[in-house]
């Protein structure tokens, strides 16, 4: 027995040990797989914080692929979080934590061995924070810049039709547009120039040369979102970025398969409108393209619009840290231009035609972590072409064959009226007309490297090549502009509680020499976001310099040119004229925001001051001839009519400067997580302190135009008055519910009284001045009201409405013009398409 109890001893320690041996080959083979399979997986790791930067502990992070999760983590207390995945495909993350909304990201691409990195900003649950890259050329939440930025989403963009009316729902901006649908919308922003803005397309200036842009004709399709930056901010875009600036994204193909969209509707006025759209990805594209026609007959004669709109997004990642996307937008549109139909009662037979492209071709790469850099290609060529294609009216009034319009009483909002036949159309020959044309061909390179976790830096050079003509013209010559900036800037923060950028551009621009524009803005969190009544309070301070490029017309209308060509050096010497030169702009802002009940409820107010220099105003026919002091009158006269005959109604100078302060307020917030509430007021002082026509009243020998001893600006305001058409008060108030299936919007934009002309400077039917009317609170204060909804029937078929300007208001547009009445439109979404 001893024997066989010693034998199983010791088969019982050979296979102990023959085990371990196993065991720990098993188990080192395991491990070794473990590894392998863990370092050919992609890691997606980050950080989740909200708008102020603070981590967030314990939210849920979900990675997507195809509509399925893939994987989950939970962010850690300093607000980490990594997720693996073994397969190469297209991602995206949806991030949720109690009293924030919930996020998904953009879709990107990630294939094994890629180490990507996507930081997470959460907002506030009942308030509209976003992400914005317009304030310091990094894509930064809001809470942490000092600027004044806005963000129109896909609800306040998806059931208009143009950007007129979106616009009226920001704080210290106010949209004029001189007629109905697709006449001529201008921007004006804290009291500047309509052509004080920067206009850009995925990164491209699309605004004419010199910053002129018309949102009348710019049709809503294939625009995802628009940032509206209000403030100087030259040192980052340039020339042009006088008053603010509005920056339009095209959105992306997102479905990991290919959607097909069509939207189509109709309503009053004879309006109808179509659209398609193909989307998706595939591997490592991602592709986007449309097509988008809109008509209406308006409701005057002779005033039909349309506009047809072609876009598209094309993207290849070759890897998580290179990104190559292209993107278009091609738009056509033409408009009857009937003039101001309350001064004649008889509409002009002319139109206006536009073609513009706007092409971007841009390179991401994510050097190392720290460091990204994008090269930048933008190309944009418009097209401007307006027709008056016969003489209208009737009762020649000069031996040239002048016409006038019927008999009319304009009557002023100031109460002021005036009675007579204004003059319509000017003797020549018909058709006639005008083309503008201007190119750009960009190139642009910025870099930002994150030097700490606490401070960035940005670095680039922006290069311009432009040409603008006026063809078929004898008067005009082609010009071609060469301009470049350099740029640098600083970001950062101390403790997520002090955040501030500093920063500035040296330019050269060949018109008007080397400018530098310096820029500096803060953002204190006196107390930090928490629960409670009083849930965060911030105060903020902007200051910056910018200047801005004369526009082509301005610089081939130059006055000084003109004067020097025609022998008017004595009127230089005496007036102190000099070449046309860069008006200028410099603003303070400062103002504080206070959050209410945690953060449900947000309230800003901004302090702004603006000084306007060298701005651009316009010196009429009727002045010019008295510039030349060696004409007689008979040849002051012709002159007089050669001026208007030709089309040069104005001639350019630097001698206005005006003063634009004011207060802008802002309160928003949501009830549940269906319904969100924002309103805003905005107080405008303007005040013009040098025009060309108070300093030089002596030259018109006593002509200046007076309505019962008032003086009248005919042509620009006076000094002293307001400048025109930028009301003293303006506000918005919106709201909007939101669920699976149904959505509604009702938005309200007033405005009060505003300065202007009706600019009939000589102009009734016996060559007088009777048809100007006193500047002050000529034009009607108003509030238009627009309705709109949509239901999502089922997966594949919606139907949605909209109404505008819901009380037939007339006095939206200025003085002279009469605005579009109610008007509705309803239609069908369908949308096809299936998941592989």
């Amino acid at each position: 027995m001893h024997f066989f109890a010693v034998l199983r001893a010791g088969l019982a320690r050979r296979w102990s040990r023959t085990a371990g041996r196993v065991f720990s080959a098993a188990s080192l083979a395991f491990f070794l797989a473990v590894a392998v399979s863990g370092a050919r997986a992609a890691a997606i790791h980050g950080t989740v914080t909200d708008a102020s930067g603070a981590k967030i502990t314990g939210a849920k992070v979900a990675l997507f692929s195809k509509g399925k999760v893939v994987a989950n983590a939970v962010s850690t207390a300093d607000g980490s979080f990594q997720l693996l995945t073994g397969g190469n495909g297209r991602y995206y993350l949806i991030v949720s934590s109690p009293g924030f909304r919930q996020l998904e990201t953009p879709g990107f691409y990630a294939s094994r061995l890629d180490s990507i990195e996507r930081n997470l900003v959460l907002e506030p649950e009942w308030v509209r924070e976003s992400i914005v890259v317009t304030a310091t050329g990094i894509p930064t939440p809001q809470s942490q810049t000092s600027a004044a930025t806005s963000v129109l989403g896909p609800l306040d963009i998806a059931l208009r039709d143009d950007f007129v009316g979106a616009l009226r729902l920001m704080p210290g901006t106010f949209t004029v547009q001189a007629g109905q649908r697709g006449s001529q919308g201008s921007l004006f922003i804290r009291g500047g120039d309509s052509d004080d803005n920067k206009i850009l397309f995925d990164g491209v200036s699309a605004g004419d040369l010199g910053g002129r842009f018309d949102f009348g004709s710019l049709s809503t399709s294939s625009i995802e979102r628009a940032e509206i930056y209000r403030g100087t901010d030259s040192g980052l875009y340039g020339a042009d970025a006088e008053s603010g600036v509005v920056s339009f994204t095209t959105p992306r193909g997102t479905t990991s398969f290919p959607s097909l969209i069509f939207e189509g509707d109709a309503g009053n006025f004879s309006t109808s409108h179509e659209q398609f759209e193909l989307a998706g990805t595939h591997n490592k594209f991602d592709y986007l393209g449309s097509f988008s026609w809109f008509q209406t007959s308006n409701s005057l004669p002779m005033d039909e619009f349309h506009v047809a709109t072609t876009a598209a997004n094309f993207g290849w990642q070759p890897s998580a840290a290179t990104q190559i996307r292209g993107t278009l937008h091609y738009g056509v549109s033409a408009t009857g231009v009937p003039n101001a139909w309350q001064f004649y009662h008889v509409a002009d037979s002319a139109t206006q035609e536009d073609q513009d492209t706007f092409l971007s071709a841009s390179i991401d790469n994510q050097t190392m972590p720290q460091f990204h850099n994008s090269v930048r290609y933008g190309l944009s060529r418009k097209r401007e072409q307006y027709n008056l294609w016969q003489q209208r009216g009737s009762g020649y009034f000069d031996p040239f064959g002048s016409t006038l319009g019927q008999l009319v009483t304009i009557t002023g909002a100031n109460g002021y009226s005036a009675t007579g036949r204004a003059v319509l159309d000017y003797a020549g020959t018909y058709p006639q007309g005008h083309q503008l044309v201007s190119n750009r061909d960009q190139l642009l390179y910025q870099g930002d490297y994150r030097i700490t976790p606490h401070l960035s830096a940005l670095a680039g050079f922006h290069f311009e090549d432009e040409r603008g003509a006026e063809p078929g013209s004898t008067y005009y010559l082609p010009i071609e502009r060469t301009n470049y900036d350099y740029l640098a800037s600083v970001h950062g923060d101390f403790k997520n509680r002090f955040f501030y950028t500093l920063g500035g551009s040296l330019e050269h621009y060949s018109l008007f020499g080397t400018q530098t524009t310096p820029r500096a803005g803060s953002s204190f969190y006196a107390l930090r976001p928490r629960k409670g009544v009083f849930s965060g309070t911030r105060i903020l301070f902007n200051y910056g310099d910018a200047v801005r490029e004369p526009a082509l017309t301005d610089q081939e209308d130059s006055l000084y040119s003109f004067l020097i060509a025609n022998g008017g050096q004595s009127t230089i010497r005496q007036l102190h004229l000099s070449p046309l030169s860069a008006p200028t702009a410099r603003t303070y802002e400062g103002g504080g925001e206070q959050s209410f009940l945690s953060q449900r409820i947000v309230f800003r107010v901004i302090y702004f001051h603006n000084e306007f220099g060298r701005q651009i105003e316009y010196v009429g026919p009727n002045l010019i001839p008295l510039l030349l002091p060696n004409l007689t009158p008979a040849e002051q006269n012709l002159l007089q009519q050669f001026l208007q005959q030709s089309g040069a109604y104005s001639l350019t100078v630097n001698t206005e400067a005006f003063r634009a302060q004011g207060i802008e307020s802002t309160v928003e917030g949501g009830i549940g997580g269906n319904i969100f509430l924002r309103g805003g007021y905005t107080y405008l002082d303007g005040v013009v302190q040098r025009s060309f026509d108070s300093d030089n009243q002596a030259l018109t020998g006593g002509q200046a135009p007076t309505f019962g001893g008032i003086p009248i600006g005919a042509i620009s305001p006076l000094r002293g008055a307001r400048p025109f058409r930028r009301p003293p008060h303006t506000g918005f108030l919106s709201a909007s519910y939101a669920s699976r299936r149904f959505t509604a919007l009702f938005t309200s934009a007033f405005a009060s009284r505003s300065d202007d002309s009706t600019y009939l400077e000589n102009a009734d039917a016996n060559d007088l001045n009777t048809l100007l009317l006193p500047n002050r609170n000529l034009d009607h204060g108003y509030a238009k009201l627009d309705l709109g909804g949509s239901y999502q029937w089922s997966s594949w078929l919606g139907i949605y409405a909209q109404a505008e300007n819901l009380t037939s208001n007339q006095h939206i547009a200025p003085i002279g013009y009469i605005s579009l009445p109610m008007n509705f439109r309803a239609g069908l979404r369908i949308q096809v398409g299936k998941a592989k």
